[in-house]
């Protein structure tokens, strides 16, 4: 399966709306359900259009879809925090196992290198096997383990603490 890794432009802000309203679906991994973002595409663009510094959003494409995406959002904005920063990567369940993850974190670790980040967070489900082991395969290390992260149904649901030092 061809994929390709871009920049997002706010162009892509409906389909990437799409695609987030689609896996929150599909999974149970992450911060949000079926529902999406509660944004507009209006808003979405006007979000992609802001993405500077240490903060950017990349997405996959196969053809003229859309099937995943990897946002990088610098942590602070006080200087004694600028070297930090974490990530959100969102991929359609049917292109899982297919390197598209693998290729959005590399493209987010690539760029963290680029704008001067030296520490990459991320949090994630402790229970989610699958992408602790992709995280671990790029040089991430575990820091830390936070009960009761979010509820899923009003279930308790336990995160790792990740983060990689570039």
């Amino acid at each position: 399966m061809e994929f390709v890794v871009t920049r997002a432009v706010p162009e892509d802000a409906a389909a990437l709306l799409e695609l987030l309203r689609i896996s929150g679906g599909e999974t149970d991994n992450l911060t949000f359900g079926a529902e999406g973002l509660p944004f507009t595409v209006e808003q979405e663009r006007e979000f992609l259009a802001s993405m500077e510094g240490a903060n950017a959003m990349f997405v996959a494409k196969a053809g003229e879809r859309m099937v995943g995406c990897i946002g990088v959002h610098g942590v602070g904005r006080s200087i004694r925090m600028a070297h930090r920063a974490s990530f959100g990567i969102n991929v359609l369940k049917e292109y899982w196992g297919r390197g598209v993850g693998s290729a959005l974190l590399q493209t987010a670790i690539d760029f963290a290198r680029e704008a001067g980040i030296a520490v990459l967070s991320l949090e994630v489900r402790s229970d989610n096997t699958r992408a602790i082991a992709l995280y671990e395969k790029f040089g991430f290390h575990k820091i830390g383990h936070f009960p009761d992260f979010f509820r899923v149904n009003g279930e308790s649901v336990d995160f790792e603490l990740m983060n990689l030092y570039l």
